[in-house]
């Protein structure tokens, strides 16, 4: 495990690493014309984050010190930080990232789209709200009264609102308290966004089950496991769900349904070892 004192001196080494790449010319700086140290200078950076020389050669040189969102943010902003290196200097000073509780992106990727198309069993991906922003053929199938036709694609709207869930999903009551807890955990940096607050807020009006289930604050992991349906044209269905969180844009939870195959009927011991022995009918009686 890591110490605070490591993750210190990681933190310092990793934002000097990324002074070191940037060059003044790219910062609309003045180039000098010799520089003893590759990028730029510890007052340049400090300079453009507005934060003091000594505060920032503290922070380099790994020492304990106190750090703000907000100086972290103009931090990230100055050394030009990508979406990784941004979340990986917050994980490392152990604040939360301001800029996390911002809008997620309305755009999903082509290829994603296309990827799930391709996936043999029921597939569908959920967004910051849990509402459903590309699925398969066979999800379609599978979410009766939610993914085919033109329905509300929110998944919590569907479990609660939707007379179509209480049929289709077995043990919906446990099943929905599930739900809620794992979607607490998956908003929990995100409850002031106005549209998790409006999705939240429009539930409990309309639902006294959620409603309830909200003031619990069950707090669960979207962990997966068997999930069995009563499917009006297909029968009853079992099947292993899996989640992942997809590294591009993990706002986005990618569900994959596994069907689990029906266990073989097993026949009576005694019939089996009266139907092995010679000479000898099923009956009883003789050959």
């Amino acid at each position: 495990m890591t110490t605070p004192h490591e993750q210190q001196r990681e933190l310092g080494e990793f934002v000097r690493a990324q002074r070191e790449r940037l060059t003044p010319t790219a910062l609309g700086l003045p180039a000098a014309a010799r520089r003893r140290t590759p990028g730029l200078r510890r007052e340049e950076v400090a300079q453009l984050c507005g934060l003091s020389v000594t505060w920032y050669t503290w922070l380099e040189q790994g020492r304990d010190m106190s750090l703000s969102p907000a100086a972290l943010d103009r931090l990230a902003k100055a050394l030009r930080l990508g979406r990784a290196e941004r979340a990986y200097l917050f994980e490392l000073a152990r604040k939360r990232d301001p800029a996390a509780d911002s809008g997620e992106s309305d755009t999903i990727p082509p290829a994603l789209l296309a990827g799930v198309a391709t996936i043999g069993s029921p597939a569908y991906i959920l967004d910051r709200a849990w509402t459903a922003r590309g699925w398969n053929a066979k999800a379609a199938r599978l979410f009766a009264g939610w993914l085919d036709g033109e329905h509300d694609r929110n998944l919590l709207r569907y479990i609660f609102l939707s007379p179509a869930a209480r049929a289709l999903i077995r043990d919906h009551d446990e099943r929905a308290r599930r739900v809620v807890a794992e979607f607490r955990a998956g908003v929990g940096n995100h409850l002031a966004d106005p549209a998790i607050r409006a999705l939240v807020e429009g539930l409990r009006r309309q639902s006294l089950a959620f409603a309830r289930l909200w003031d619990e604050h069950g707090v669960l992991g979207r962990e997966g496991g068997e999930r069995t349906f009563d499917h009006p044209r297909d029968g009853f269905l079992r099947f292993e769900q899996i989640t992942f969180n997809l590294a591009s844009q993990p706002d986005l939870k990618l569900t994959i349904l596994v069907p689990v195959p029906a266990k073989p009927r097993r026949r009576a011991r005694g019939a089996i070892e009266r139907d092995t022995q010679p000479g000898r009918r099923l009956n009883g009686g003789p050959t």
